[in-house]
């Protein structure tokens, strides 16, 4: 059975910067939008790929479930929760990160730097509309850059206790 990657990264997105280092500004908007299409469609067929060769016994998890499982109770109206929602969860939040990360890192290596940075992952929710629930939560991305007295202050990626 043949998959695709999801319709939302068939459109561009609107508010998608352009490329760095290019005469034509158009043109090097098409060249960034293309890029975002092409890891988008390579990172969910790989995600597809290992899905469908999953084989595991679901004992080990690379995230707490009862982390999860305190997260999803948080919700009063939550009442019971099955043994396998934590699992599908954990999964769902574990493809999230590695996206995310995966699209902070395509800004770090346009600006030549091989450290995510706060800006990075900022930078990369901003890129894609499927992102805008985290416009409370990530930064925004600063003009002007801070002295380096900030940001020897600041953690790279704020932190975010559940």
């Amino acid at each position: 059975m043949a998959h695709q990657a999801p319709d939302i990264y068939e459109q561009s997105s609107s508010n998608a910067p352009s490329a760095a280092v290019n005469t034509n500004p158009t043109q090097g908007s098409v060249t960034l939008q293309n890029q975002q299409l092409q890891f988008a469609q390579e990172f969910w067929k790989e995600q597809i790929t290992a899905a469908e060769e999953f084989d595991s016994d679901f004992k080990n998890h690379p995230l707490p479930l009862a982390r999860i499982k305190k997260v999803m109770k948080s919700d009063p109206e939550v009442k019971m929760i099955s043994a396998e929602a934590p699992i599908l969860f954990s999964k769902a939040c574990e493809i999230f990160i590695c996206e995310i990360t995966r699209r902070a890192w395509l800004h770090a290596e346009e600006n030549k730097r091989r450290t995510l940075q706060r800006s990075d992952v900022a930078s990369a929710a901003s890129r894609s509309d499927q992102f805008d629930f985290l416009i409370d939560i990530v930064p925004r991305e600063e003009s002007a850059k801070p002295s380096k007295r900030s940001t020897a202050r600041e953690d790279p990626i704020p932190s975010v206790s559940l």
